[in-house]
């Protein structure tokens, strides 16, 4: 009897050694990765490709927002420009929690990017057509910089925006810091289309895209400047993931300077619902297979079809097979590889984050090639054929 206990004591020492062992190769690893440098994955086209930073204030809330334009653009021997600006980076460490500091999401300073900064846009061609981009939640744009890489080394200009109190941490062009409001947390809705913080966001976000586009008209018509006369603006998309699909969908059916959309596993929300849309739009989701059991999830499911089935052609409707939720932006690549690993035990989406990135970006712009570039619809017609991990559907395109 002794010797048994002393057996199975021994037996317990060697399993609690070995999960503390296990959890602090994980924490190493994690807190390794944090400080690893990594370069996005390259732009697939064949312009360079610059950014900016600017700011511009709406007029129906008088506050400001960051504008961030990747543009196409003369080619430069400079060094290319950080993930974020230094003050942004600091912001958001300073707002984060150690785990996320620490171990969890990849430190800013250490990612490389492809855009130059300030470059003269590119001469190749007089204007350049504009889209919209609009990350999830209170996620920044710049979590979205290889989508908006990759479209403007096709020739597109990606304008993206940050608001203060909604976007999880803003740095005003005064320095000034603000982190999101407690309120604004649209991630407590939990799909709840009647859920009152819904549209409170969704029409503060609406009114803030709007009056970014009227910045860019101002820009553009002005007599000088990097894009004075340089925008196309009559051919202006626009693209979100999560609820800034949703707030692409619904900036599109409500402003007619918009003359296509694509919401990137969003669930929609807004008039646009019960409405439709009258342009051309894109839904491109993750793979939700495991939640079809869910009744909400077949219900937001059926919703999508339902605005995909009414919508105007070109039109698609496509999931990539074995994406998760963050397939579609940096964050994929930029949050712990070993936490990501793990994760896949428990149904996350095992495809590979470069690959999920590679299918997205390429179908997004083939999209907008389409509706604002001029390009054949059959461009769209053969989806599932160009990636074996795509479903689409092409009874309706």
């Amino acid at each position: 009897m002794t010797r048994g206990l002393v057996r199975l004591a021994k037996i317990a020492v060697a399993v609690v050694l070995s999960g503390m062992a296990a959890v602090s190769l994980l924490v190493f690893t994690m807190w390794w990765e944090h400080g690893t440098a990594i370069t996005l994955p390259s732009p697939t086209g064949s312009f360079a490709v610059a950014r900016t930073l600017t700011a511009c204030t709406n007029p129906s809330s008088r506050e400001e927002l960051a504008v961030w334009i990747w543009y196409p653009a003369a080619p430069s021997s400079e060094p290319t420009v950080g993930y974020l600006p230094t003050a942004w980076q600091q912001a958001v460490r300073d707002n984060q929690g150690i785990f996320m500091r620490s171990f969890f999401k990849r430190d800013a300073a250490v990612v490389r990017t492809h855009s130059h900064a300030d470059s003269p846009v590119a001469s190749h061609r007089r204007t350049y057509p504009v889209v919209l981009l609009r990350p999830g939640g209170s996620a920044l744009t710049t979590d979205f910089t290889t989508l908006a890489e990759d479209l403007a080394s096709h020739g597109y200009v990606v304008v993206g925006f940050d608001a203060p109190g909604r976007t999880f941490v803003f740095v005003g062009s005064d320095g000034r810091v603000i982190g999101r409001a407690p309120g604004n947390s649209v991630e407590n809705a939990n799909g709840n289309v009647d859920d009152p913080i819904v549209g409170k966001l969704l029409a503060e976000w609406v009114s803030a895209a709007a009056a970014v586009v009227s910045h860019l008209q101002r820009l553009n018509d002005a007599s000088t400047g990097r894009f004075a006369g340089r925008l196309d603006l009559a051919r202006l998309g626009a693209v979100g993931h999560s609820f800034g699909g949703a707030q692409a969908l619904q900036f599109c059916h409500e402003d007619p300077r918009c003359r296509a959309a694509i919401d990137l596993d969003g669930i929609p929300f807004g008039s646009v619902v019960a409405e439709g849309i009258a342009k051309p739009a894109m839904f491109l989701l993750s793979d939700h297979s495991r939640e079809m059991s869910d009744p909400e999830s077949h219900k937001v499911l059926s919703m999508i079809q339902r605005l995909y089935g009414r919508g105007q052609k070109p039109r698609v409707y496509a999931t990539i097979r074995t994406a998760n939720h963050f397939s579609f932006g940096d964050q994929i690549l930029l949050n712990s590889q070993a936490a990501v690993t793990l994760l896949r035990f428990t149904g996350f989406g095992s495809l590979n984050g470069r690959r999920g990135l590679a299918i997205s970006d390429d179908l997004v712009r083939m999209f907008f090639d389409v509706t604002l570039n001029g390009a054949p619809a059959s461009t769209l017609s053969r989806l599932s054929d160009r990636y074996a991990e795509v479903v689409a559907d092409h009874t309706n395109q």
